[in-house]
């Protein structure tokens, strides 16, 4: 039985099955003119999104508050895809980044505002994560109706490249994410850079960030490289102020904790301090699939 616990619309329903667990059902009318509490007709679901953990419970529902549900939907597809098709593992908060990058570049094309990304050519050192990104981008266009252009691979690609990890396969440690926490408060309050009205959905990203940043402490970056070289040097004579703090924090990080950071981390950083202190680009124009990308 797949029971109603919340309609989204028509076409989209979070269920209950008969395990307790929840899941996001997708079909053509599949909830049309139904309520809480009923039945789902099992022959009308086309596709079904398990919520597995407390997390990704917890996530939908931080996504849910400004991003459509078709944005979200077709992220969990992209994910399901991952694990499913190219046996990919995921920390479950590769939901929010994703769908946030889906829905920013989706805006911009609506807009007539978007530019290429100019992430470098990746596709050697991670075959598997570009092969996601291509899948990602058919997705996309069948589901959302449009047309992504090709650079949308690497940096869709870049999301899983900075999520891949077991899911649930370790409790978050919650001395540690103060720790975390507070050591990048600090540094921002620094900065004087604050949660405001304008900025609260950036600045809460990046304490999603920093909660799963505890699972990847020590995770030694085998694939730091010249295309991680490559695409720092470009966000730093971009966003110079930006990447200052994240180096910041970044370092900062490294010595209080007495952990490694993989280098991906601090090319994460500078993108979520650029967009909280909304720090317009020099020299080279990457808005594209960086600027609002995570």
């Amino acid at each position: 039985m797949l029971t109603i616990v919340q309609i989204f619309n028509n076409n989209v329903a979070l269920i209950k099955l008969n395990d307790n667990r929840q899941a996001i059902v997708k079909g053509k009318g599949i909830v049309f003119q139904k309520k809480k509490g009923d039945q789902v007709d099992v022959n009308q679901v086309e596709k079904i999104f398990y919520l597995e953990t407390a997390e990704s419970k917890e996530n939908l529902y931080f996504l849910l508050k400004d991003i459509p549900i078709d944005i979200v939907t077709t992220t969990y597809e992209i994910v399901d895809v991952a694990q499913k098709t190219f046996g990919f593992s995921v920390l479950d908060y590769v939901y929010i980044t994703l769908s946030d990058h889906i829905y920013g570049v989706y805006k911009r094309i609506q807009a007539n505002d978007y530019h290429e990304s100019l992430v470098p050519d990746m596709h050697t050192e991670y075959p598997t994560e570009c092969a996601i990104g291509r899948k990602a981008v058919e997705i996309v266009s069948n589901n959302l109706h449009i047309q992504l252009p090709n650079s949308e691979v690497k940096s869709i690609a870049l999301h899983f490249i900075n999520a891949q990890g077991t899911p649930g396969a370790d409790k978050l440690d919650e001395s540690l994410t103060t720790s975390v926490n507070d050591i990048v408060q600090e540094i921002l309050n620094q900065n004087h850079i604050l949660r405001t009205k304008e900025n609260g959905n950036y600045y809460d990203r990046l304490m999603v960030h920093l909660q799963y940043l505890v699972d990847r402490l020590n995770q030694s970056d085998t694939h730091s490289s010249a295309f991680t070289e490559s695409l720092e040097n470009s966000l730093e004579n971009s966003y110079p102020s930006s990447a200052r703090i994240a180096k910041e924090i970044f370092d900062n990080l490294q010595k209080q904790l007495s952990a490694t950071l993989g280098d991906n981390e601090k090319l994460y950083f500078i993108i979520h301090i650029q967009r909280l202190i909304n720090e317009q680009p020099k020299n080279t124009d990457i808005n594209g699939g960086i600027q609002n990308g995570k």
